[in-house]
């Protein structure tokens, strides 16, 4: 049997414990299905003394990622500690200038470095994989670096963040508010005590920009994605939404056009009978459509130790397989320096309609101001609902809820802007993208 691959981790977090705990425990199986032992040799972590419930016994332990890096005696460096700067950069970036393999789970890191970082590990050819930094144990990095060689991608979407789909559907099923929530998914651990990278999209984009990369062959714009989370979202969005027969979703959604490349984040309404739509609690869901095969969607979990130790471990054993000299695949799907530059589409119309929900005062002429306004804006309406609401104020309430036709955002955001000066809104409106069955 070949020699034994070293590893070395750097985050002992629970992802990494849970990785260290998996790689011990099946050891005669890894060996055998990689072709050679997988031994994990060095560590470092913030506190050397907590008890993690794993065995360090006879692993030589480092005092910082970099450190690790530069001086181990190892194979593959595995990142797990987090964050676009600071040590996890000089981290990997110094383990690739070594020449060794880079494992990782950092999404941001990626959205932000991924392209240099790429260029590094080609020069020195070595392999930067990582599986586990989108989407947790779903295996969507591979299917788009290998598995669809040959297709030609039109489009790439998905729920990719766990936290927000949970309170999304807690919200739906329980009728809980979105405060309520947040709160209990805290408790529960699938949100940060700050989950505001989380809830604000912002993790959404990272996971996207990379997919994006992958699919189209475009050096990687994280900061060029129109972003929205799902603060905004209210018990009467859910409420309005499945009484219209749709699903509130939190959607990464990436698609070449003609003009460019879109990239975008937003609460989503998705009809009931979908796919997607079933997609639930902290579970993620990946959906990549292409000439040859058509449309592939990838359930399962999107985070948690031992999901995202899975796809890290996945990404170990295709290291172990590998043969010295050997033709690599790019970890960006395409060469680094032959990535093109992104080009952003030209807003174009939104086939699926707006769902529009606004809180005015209940007095004469609001109900034809409002159908004004989208006139004046082109936009054709579906469907308009009036309903008095819950709110206690000393003038009356209405809820007005709009669903247009196809039309272009930026129509939409004009007619909005245009009712916000006639006085009678109470609160801000609510804008949401409807995404209909295709024909």
């Amino acid at each position: 049997m070949a020699d034994a691959l070293k590893i070395g981790i750097a985050g002992l977090g629970t992802v990494g414990a849970s990785l260290v705990r998996i790689i011990q425990s099946r050891a005669n199986e890894l060996a055998v299905t990689c072709g050679r032992p997988v031994q994990i040799v060095a560590v470092t972590a913030r506190d050397r003394t907590k008890d993690r419930g794993i065995d360090l016994a006879g692993i030589e332990w480092f005092g910082g990622p970099v450190d690790l890096a530069q001086k181990a005696d190892i194979d593959v460096f595995v990142e797990l500690i987090g964050g676009a700067e600071g040590a996890a950069n000089a981290a990997v970036r110094a383990a690739l200038a070594r020449g060794l393999h880079v494992v990782t789970a950092n999404k941001a890191l990626l959205a932000y470095h991924g392209v240099e970082l790429a260029e590094i590990a080609e020069e020195k050819g070595a392999l930067l994989n990582f599986e586990a930094a989108v989407a947790g144990g779903i295996p969507v990095i591979k299917a788009l670096r290998e598995s669809l060689t040959g297709n030609t991608i039109s489009r790439v979407y998905g729920i990719m963040n766990g936290t927000c789909n949970y309170i999304l559907t807690r919200m739906e099923k329980e009728g809980l508010s979105f405060a309520d929530c947040l709160k209990e998914a805290q408790r529960l651990g699938y949100a940060e005590a700050d989950p505001a990278f989380d809830i604000e999209g912002n993790d959404t984009a990272h996971k996207l920009a990379i997919l994006t990369t992958l699919a189209f062959g475009n050096r990687i714009a994280a900061d060029d994605i129109y972003l929205e989370g799902i603060t905004n979202v209210s018990i009467e969005d859910i409420r309005a939404a499945a009484e219209l027969g749709y699903r509130i979703k939190l959607l990464g959604v990436a698609q070449r056009t003609e003009t460019g490349i879109e990239q975008r984040v937003h609460p989503t309404m998705v009809p009931l009978e979908s796919v997607i739509a079933q997609v639930d609690g902290v579970t993620n869901a990946v959906a990549i459509e292409s000439d040859i095969l058509g449309e592939l969607l990838m359930v399962g979990p999107g985070a948690g130790g031992n999901a995202t130790a899975s796809s890290v471990l996945g990404d170990i054993a295709d290291i172990a397989k590998s043969q010295p000299g050997a033709q690599r695949v790019p970890a960006l799907h395409h060469p680094a320096k032959a990535l093109e530059p992104y080009r952003k589409a030209q807003m174009q119309s939104h086939e699926g309609g707006y769902f529009i929900r606004m809180t005015v005062l209940d007095r004469t002429g609001v109900f034809a101001s409002v159908a004004t306004r989208m006139a004046e804006n082109h936009i054709s309406l579906e469907s308009i609902m009036q309903r008095a609401t819950q709110h206690l104020a000393p003038a009356h309430h209405q809820t007005i809820i709009l669903v247009t036709h196809a039309t272009m955002e930026d129509s939409v955001r004009k007619a909005v802007a245009a009712i916000k000066t006639e006085g009678y809104l109470v609160g801000e409106p609510q804008v949401i993208r409807i995404e209909r069955p295709k024909e």
